[in-house]
């Protein structure tokens, strides 16, 4: 029977492997799930997969947990990053969250000229979400969560490798379509609003970026993020 607790640690992962606990993964597992000396869970760490431990200390301020058998192996998503503008708190949360279950290798959040949640962001809080997001949804990969950064300084320091689907709100109701080119890509989500004039001019002039619309609906941030991913994902992720 697979466990019913899941966490991400971030230490080495193999049979044998001891892995001490920290006091706030030492409150969730023996405080809030309630487990104790012997309960066995799974763990991950981004880099090894999935593996079974059992609790051999357990205390209110730390514990030891030794590592078993691997119960799965490390699925890496795409190497697709995910641009976004925040929000408002629990819908930006909603979006990281998605964007883990989805298959981003990089979570992004950027201030657009029409971003008016950005100095409420707190990176920290963003990487717990996604933290919780790859537990709850049996994921092996957590995606690193950035600081804010200007949409302009990440454009201006892009490399030329990657693609850019940026979904436009200006061409809703056109086709879905995304030039079928490899190698590495991402994908922007506009703010709440859509991009100023000035945005929208600067990314049609760039080279790597590709306007997209994603249907014949207007859509709310959050949903447009899930949105995104899956037109991408089903073109050129992994779903095929």
């Amino acid at each position: 029977m697979a466990s019913k607790v899941r966490l991400y640690v971030d230490h080495p992962l193999g049979q044998g492997q001891t892995v001490p606990l920290d006091r706030d993964q030492a409150h969730y597992l023996f405080g809030v799930m309630r487990l104790g000396a012997g309960a066995v869970l799974s763990l991950i760490n981004s880099r090894d997969g999935e593996w079974d431990a059992e609790v051999v200390q357990a205390g209110k301020k730390g514990g030891v947990l030794i590592c078993g058998n691997q119960t799965a192996p490390l699925q890496s998503p795409p190497d697709l990053w995910f641009l976004f503008a925040p929000i408002r708190k629990e819908r930006t949360a909603f979006i990281v969250e998605k964007a883990v279950e989805m298959g981003a290798a990089r979570i992004m959040p950027v201030q657009t000229d029409f971003t008016q949640a950005a100095n409420r962001v707190r990176q920290d809080k963003l990487q717990a979400h996604a933290i919780e997001a790859a537990e709850q949804c049996g994921g092996t990969f957590v995606p690193r969560v950035d600081d804010v950064v200007k949409l302009a300084r990440v454009l201006g320091d892009w490399p030329a490798d990657r693609q850019l689907m940026f979904c436009d709100e200006a061409l809703i109701g056109d086709p879905v379509g995304l030039p079928d080119l490899p190698g590495p890509w991402a994908i922007l989500i506009g703010p709440e609003g859509g991009f100023s004039p000035a945005e929208r001019d600067r990314l049609r002039a760039l080279p790597f970026a590709h306007p997209a619309s994603l249907g014949p609906r207007i859509l709310r941030a959050d949903t447009a993020a899930v949105a995104a991913l899956t037109v991408w994902q089903k073109a050129l992720g992994d779903w095929g």
